[in-house]
């Protein structure tokens, strides 16, 4: 089983997941032309996705998925409310009959050899959720655009082999810097994003002896960097009130305008 960032940042975001007979994209927030590299980079094309499931309406998430969808005809999995969100967005265009496959949060589906568990997240979308992807006895969860977690997101992403968590941004940074006090409240809150701690703090509920990898991503252009993401979540485990430190797991963040290396477990 496979995973790999093609895009992932508040600018962007596209991920994929797929096993050796079925591959899906995670979001579609980049452009058609970069998905295309970012998959061939790890030696796949757009033409073999067989389905791209959306965790939200926002456009970093989706401003990709008109042409894409409409281009192959890839059939696009997402709850009803974010359905009807989509339906009203002019720059996605008119979707062809059939494309939109409503899922519920909670309940696993299953797209060739996928086993795919959609889970309830905290964000300021209409019916928001992220991901656990599994095929045989390995999973990877996408746990992104989150305010905060709670036991039941804690519960989906027990026993992952890889996991994609957002570490969206520095507190102080964000804080002290440009944004306007209203989005700055927005993003704090708890239907905005988990910051560098928090994300830390998930990670600490959720390692166990045979997690392979870990990829922090959608991090804030204005409001985190790398390095600053990776040492604060490493700190967070090292620290915490766990039996692990951080260099006892391969840890490492999602670029926000390349692809990543492609994660196998």
């Amino acid at each position: 089983m496979n995973l790999c960032s093609i895009a992932s940042g508040s600018s962007g975001n596209c991920i994929y997941v797929g096993s050796d007979k079925t591959s899906v994209l995670v979001d579609a927030g980049i452009s058609g032309k970069r998905i295309e590299q970012g998959l061939n980079s790890i030696e796949r094309t757009t033409k073999d996705c067989d389905a791209i499931l959306i965790t939200h309406e926002h456009s970093d998430h989706v401003k990709g998925l008109g042409v894409l969808a409409r281009k192959y005809h890839i059939p696009i999995y997402c709850t009803k409310g974010t359905m009807e969100e989509l339906k009203q967005m002019s720059m996605l265009g008119k979707m062809p009959e059939g494309l939109y496959r409503p899922i519920l949060a909670e309940e696993t589906f299953s797209i060739g050899d996928l086993s795919i568990l959609p889970f309830e997240i905290s964000h300021d979308a209409a019916e928001p959720v992220g991901y656990r992807v599994s095929h045989g006895e390995k999973s990877v969860g996408i746990a992104t655009d989150m305010g905060v977690y709670d036991e039941k997101i804690v519960e989906n992403l027990q026993g992952l082999d890889a996991l994609l968590l957002e570490a969206n941004h520095d507190v102080r940074m964000l804080q002290v810097g440009a944004y306007p006090y209203s989005l700055k409240q927005r993003i704090l809150g708890e239907k905005g994003h988990l910051s560098n701690e928090s994300a830390g703090r998930l990670l600490c509920r959720l390692l166990h002896d045979k997690m392979k990898q870990i990829m922090l991503g959608h991090l804030s252009r204005e409001n985190n960097y790398e390095i600053l993401a990776y040492e604060t979540v490493c700190a967070e485990v090292t620290m915490g009130e766990n039996p692990w430190k951080s260099s006892d797991f391969k840890i490492s963040v999602a670029h926000r305008d390349r692809a990543s290396e492609l994660i196998t477990v």
